[in-house]
């Protein structure tokens, strides 16, 4: 008789596997919390964390941090810093703006189609751009 893993456990796998990456239990199950549902989201370390525990996975910040750290340099996920200390991951890797909500501290998309960019500074010397990202901060009237 063949195993048929859960569907979520099962995108979470191809999601791991799409970059190479060994699926220990503890990527299984983060790859699971993060694109098990077939959506994108945007976590914070702690979030993801925090879900982790709610839903009975053992796994430590550390290792979240870790873990998050590894899918950024796999290319599943993307890194957004705010105000240089905060760090967001986003699994829609597609070239797109946030919006961040300034009382909540969370990320959303923001609709690129909305977005026009007419010229970037020349990058200094001995420099390419590699990537430009857009953070539109918002806080309610």
């Amino acid at each position: 008789m063949t195993h048929n893993p859960h569907p979520r456990a099962r995108r979470g796998a191809d999601w791991l596997a799409t970059a190479g990456l060994r699926p220990t239990r503890q990527r299984l199950a983060l790859a699971t919390l993060l694109v098990g549902d077939g959506q994108d989201r945007h976590v914070t370390a702690e979030s993801l964390f925090e879900a982790a525990s709610q839903s009975g996975h053992k796994v430590s910040l550390a290792t979240v941090y870790n873990t998050l750290s590894a899918f950024c340099a796999a290319g599943l996920m993307r890194e957004i810093t705010v105000d240089g200390s905060k760090s967001y991951f986003d699994t829609d890797m597609t070239d797109h703006p946030h919006f961040f909500w300034e009382e909540e501290a969370r990320l959303s998309d923001a609709p690129a189609d909305q977005l026009e960019i007419s010229r970037l500074p020349s990058a200094p010397e001995g420099a390419e751009i590699a990537k430009v990202d857009v953070v539109i901060r918002l806080r309610r009237r």
